[in-house]
């Protein structure tokens, strides 16, 4: 009988991943000790199960230095998330000027490259908008400005017709007590006297502070628009960039759901935002001409809020009526109440007729869904969140449904089914 050549090694070879069979198994090494790739899998996967589990505890019990966190890290990130929104708000302008570019060129014989196309688009973009911004502050600002100004002087008035009319009632009803109210607005004009005191005391501090955030703000300004100008020049190379990632790491078989689940994506933000912006816009205008025709004060800082607060779906106009409500009673009852009937007629106006032109039914959500998406947007990012939290909501309702679909095709269920069911309830009620 002949001797192993190989006394380290038993009966048979090594399998060609490296694992050793069972007819082989290292001199002094037990079964369980064998390489198994499958298992190390497993640890790895349990490992980085463990460490995110940890985490999540970890920002769980300590929410408020997690929220600080958050906001420092959103924060540092906002000139490129505005930069990013902004981009994708103008780029329906670009590409209307890379069309109108083109075929300019194309009728008057002249060769101009894809980049130079790319290059006066943007260009015509940027000198509309900075066009545009810049006559805002050159002839709306300082109209804002008087407003504002008008409005703080126009306070002592307001305090004391507000103080008369307490002292009326309280001598018409001297059995109820109005000090509840007079008494926090008698000692609100001292503390204001008294604040105004100290901030002019610390002038020099605040002067120095506020210039640090103006300078903070124009920096991100700044940054934002060359973030914006990047990514509309390199639109093309970075999408290039994220089709060659899904191909590169999602299966052949989901590729077809990812173009129709990022083209409803697309679908739903370009048409919501930039269509509430075109909405918005004309409803500021509007709100504009009739106050301007119906001669009420503040006109334009008035407008300029409802225009703006108008980009929040279904609360948007109540939400800009309040300030003017308030600030119109101030002045005069009946310019409020005149101004509470416009703010009707033109949300009316928008929800019916301008809204559905522009916008149609760019989301298809339900009333309820939207209150949903404002109200959890408004609580995360305030303002922004009320404004996104509609198309974000939308966009996770359309997966939704689409995994519903999924499943249900799986399991062999129509959707006559579903609504037979449905139609059964009905019965029973």
């Amino acid at each position: 009988m002949t001797k192993n050549p190989n006394p380290e090694r038993d009966t048979a070879s090594a399998s060609p991943d490296g694992k050793y069979t069972s007819q082989e198994v290292p001199k002094g090494q037990s079964q369980r000790f064998i390489k198994n790739n499958q298992y190390f899998t497993i640890c790895i996967y349990g490992g980085v199960m463990v460490l995110i589990s940890a985490i999540i505890f970890k920002g769980i019990i300590d929410i408020d230095q997690t929220k600080a966190w958050f906001r420092q890290f959103f924060g540092m990130l906002s000139p490129f998330l505005f930069g990013a929104l902004l981009a994708y708000v103008l780029n329906p302008m670009v590409h209307m000027f890379y069309r109108a570019i083109a075929s300019v060129a194309d009728r008057t014989k002249i060769h101009i490259k894809h980049s130079v196309h790319t290059v006066l688009a943007i260009l015509f973009t940027y000198l509309i908008v900075l066009g545009f911004v810049g006559l805002t502050l050159v002839f709306i600002l300082p109209e804002i400005a008087e407003n504002l100004i008008d409005f703080v002087n126009y306070m002592p008035t307001v305090y004391k017709m507000i103080m008369d009319l307490l002292a009326d009632l309280q001598e018409q009803f001297p059995t109820l007590d109005f000090g509840v109210i007079s008494k926090p607005l008698s000692e609100a004009l001292p503390q204001l006297v008294s604040s105004l005191q100290k901030l002019a005391t610390d002038m020099l501090p605040a002067i120095y502070t506020l210039s640090i955030s103006i300078a903070g703000w124009v920096v991100d300004v700044l940054i934002t628009l060359i973030v914006s100008i990047y990514m509309l020049y390199d639109k093309r190379q970075m999408m290039r960039i994220s089709w060659k990632m899904i191909y590169a790491f999602l299966p052949k078989k989901y590729i077809p759901a990812c173009k129709e689940i990022l083209a409803e994506c697309n679908r739903l933000f370009s048409s919501f935002v930039v269509g509430k912006f075109i909405d918005s816009l004309i409803i500021g205008l509007l709100c504009f001409v009739l106050m301007t025709i119906m001669r009420l004060p503040y006109t334009l800082l008035i407008s300029l809020v409802v225009g703006i607060t108008n980009m929040i779906p279904y609360f948007g106009p109540f939400i800009g009526a309040i300030p003017g409500i308030l600030i119109m009673l101030f002045i005069s009852p009946i310019n409020a109440i005149a101004f509470a009937i416009l703010i009707l007629c033109l949300q009316q106006f928008d929800g019916l007729i301008l809204g559905p032109k522009i916008l149609g039914n760019s989301t298809g959500m339900k009333p309820l869904w939207i209150i949903f998406a404002i109200t959890v947007g408004g609580s995360i990012a305030g303002i922004i969140g009320m404004f996104l939290g509609v198309p974000v909501v939308a966009f996770l309702s359309y997966l939704f449904d689409r995994y519903l679909n999924h499943r249900l095709r799986k399991k062999n269920i129509s959707d006559a089914v579903v609504e037979s069911a449905l139609k059964n309830m009905e019965l029973d009620d």
